[in-house]
């Protein structure tokens, strides 16, 4: 049976952590650009190219965030006295919004896949979600 070892370190070196992972994996991702444009007709898939079309080279646009559960903890209140995040009323826990990336998609969920995965090595309850805009 596989032990279970948490690591140990300061909030803020866990937060330097995670970020800097966050970071790198939002940077590393492999992200594939959209155009947009009005399609010809209704349904079509194919794209009018006498009207304006965009490249938007960070691919599909969202939002993305780390929750942690319970809202309560050293890092918890780490994050409250810095001003980072949020406690979420509705679903309960803490989120950590990814404000890196612009609004590419991939790039925010690579962050806060990598970001809630240091935190999880800590034995912090954290999971990265995302949402398409």
């Amino acid at each position: 049976m596989a032990t279970l070892v948490i690591k140990r370190a300061s909030v803020d070196e866990i937060y330097r952590e995670a970020y800097s992972a966050g970071l790198k994996a939002g940077h590393e991702v492999k992200v594939t650009p959209m155009i947009v444009g009005e399609e010809t007709s209704p349904f079509s898939n194919i794209i009018d190219e006498t009207k304006p079309t965009y490249f938007v080279e960070g691919g599909v646009c969202g939002f993305a965030w780390v929750k942690i559960r319970p809202a309560r903890g050293k890092f918890v209140q780490f994050l409250k006295d810095k001003g980072v995040g949020y406690k979420n009323s509705y679903e309960g826990g803490y989120d950590l919004s990814c404000r890196e990336f612009g609004q590419s998609l991939t790039r925010k969920e690579a962050f806060v896949q990598a970001f809630a995965k240091v935190l999880r090595e800590y034995g912090i309850d954290a999971q990265g979600q995302s949402r398409i805009d």
